[in-house]
């Protein structure tokens, strides 16, 4: 399906890239980012943001070729997301950043159409960290009971620019305020995106499923089959619900009438049923699960949040 043309200030924002430096604010326990990251809810969105990594040409061949990706697909999630939220909650959040930034320094090379890519080059690496920042403010939007005020997206998106910049890489691919941000993703999502050998696997798995990859980290055979017939269907609602529209579209993702009014229900009770659960259990269950999955993925390289 051919993608429509975008608004004319989405094209000149995008051609003219970055006009100023992005602001930074504090980041740390209480603000908005802090208390959004370490809400269980954040992770809703994540593997639709880890799609649209994959449909990057760079990360997608990245991924292809420097990981097991094919063989255990949700083997990157695991090992990945841990690292990446200790990055916003753990006090030494700022080293662990850049050691993950170190991580990424031999990835690199041609793929399959001739294209030369590393994963440190600034655009490629700001728009996987940018997945990350619209998966917050999706969840936020989508899955939170209150609305984000115009001053709490930019309060929070300057809480981002100060997160990526605890990787120690450049600064310059960095939209300067939160309407760029959604300018520039829109852009990205509409044109530089495509499905990439890694994505294409991905999204087979999230239409059909897969009795051949395992879904969890721990438990054997019999406790992934249990947890496939449960999450399977909701993941995928979520997945492609969570999406944006822009991406469904270019990529021939189904989404119905009947999708939408499911993904809404489910969102709805998502927003009312948190309301029962303390924030301090929230926040409690949030890090145990990711102190879990990390340890149990990376024995060697993760070291659980305090």
């Amino acid at each position: 399906m051919p993608t429509p043309p975008p608004p004319p200030t989405v094209v000149a924002a995008a051609a003219r890239g970055p006009a100023r430096t992005a602001p930074r604010a504090p980041l740390g326990p209480g603000t908005l980012l802090w208390r959004h990251a370490a809400d269980l809810r954040s992770l809703l969105p994540g593997a639709a943001a880890g799609l649209m990594q994959l449909m990057h040409p760079g990360i997608g061949a990245g991924v292809t070729e420097h990981s097991a990706f094919f063989d255990a697909p949700f083997d990157r999630i695991h090992r990945s997301v841990p690292q990446i939220w200790a990055t916003i909650l753990a006090p030494d959040g700022a080293a662990r950043a850049r050691t993950i930034r170190d991580l990424h320094r031999a990835i690199g090379g041609v793929d399959e159409r001739a294209r030369r890519y590393h994963a440190l080059e600034p655009e490629t690496f700001w728009w996987a960290h940018a997945t990350f920042t619209w998966e917050i403010f999706k969840a936020a939007e989508t899955f939170h009971p209150g609305t984000l005020t115009a001053e709490d997206h930019e309060q929070m998106y300057a809480e981002t620019v100060t997160w990526y910049s605890r990787y120690g890489v450049s600064m310059r691919p960095v939209p300067a305020d939160y309407a760029a941000f959604q300018s520039r993703f829109w852009h990205i999502c509409a044109r530089t995106l495509e499905l990439t050998p890694a994505a294409a696997r991905a999204l087979e798995i999230a239409k059909h499923g897969s009795g051949t990859v395992t879904l969890l980290p721990v438990g054997g055979p019999r406790i992934d089959r249990a947890g496939r017939l449960v999450i399977e269907r909701p993941l995928r609602l979520i997945t492609f619900g969570c999406l944006p529209q822009v991406v469904r579209d270019r990529f021939d993702i189904p989404w119905s009438p009947l999708d939408q009014a499911r993904f809404a229900a489910l969102a709805l009770a998502n927003r009312q049923g948190y309301r029962m659960m303390p924030t301090g259990l929230n926040h409690w269950a949030l890090r145990s699960m990711l102190r879990y999955i990390g340890a149990q993925t990376r024995e060697n390289r993760y070291h659980p949040a305090a």
